[in-house]
């Protein structure tokens, strides 16, 4: 399976003084991710990095995550916005070196062959940063399912209960 935005770097690539990469996914990308997270659309994915080599062949990268997507609205289905701007702190890790676990540390991203893919990291990073129940402005749930279980999928097994 190849990655809809894929983006390889050779971690021997990166220059000891380090660099800064700017990421930007083309049409056809955006809507292969669009399809992949189930979003109406993904307007623009974008991301500011710097590489900054470090001890033991480790690749520190920071920067920025950006994008606009469309997705439906968890009540009425209609179009939802939203506006996607996300720290970006991970770690390359060269092959054979374990990946921490601190609560605080930056993420880290294991490599294959030398190579790590910015862009699959990317669009997992992006995918945690959309919203899980997006609402669009004035939709509410309908009075009938917000009031409890009186018409939930166990109501009926409530009137069987005996009453004391």
């Amino acid at each position: 399976m190849s990655a809809e935005f894929s983006h390889r770097l050779p971690l021997a690539h990166v220059p000891a003084a380090g660099q800064a990469l700017r990421l930007l996914a083309t049409p056809a990308e955006r809507d292969a991710l669009a399809r992949r997270f189930d979003l109406f659309a993904l307007h623009a994915l974008a991301a500011e990095l710097r590489l900054a080599p470090g001890p033991e062949g480790v690749i520190h990268v920071t920067g920025e995550l950006t994008a606009e997507l469309e997705q439906a609205c968890g009540i009425t289905l209609a179009p939802v916005r939203q506006s996607v701007r996300e720290a970006v702190a991970w770690r390359l890790l060269p092959e054979g070196m374990e990946p921490t676990d601190g609560e605080d540390d930056p993420d880290d991203i294991e490599t294959e062959q030398g190579t790590a893919d910015l862009g699959e990291a990317l669009a997992q990073q992006l995918s945690l940063a959309i919203d899980p129940y997006p609402r669009a402005p004035g939709a509410e749930m309908p009075a009938d399912l917000s009031d409890g279980g009186a018409h939930g999928p166990f109501a009926k097994l409530l009137r069987l209960k005996p009453t004391e």
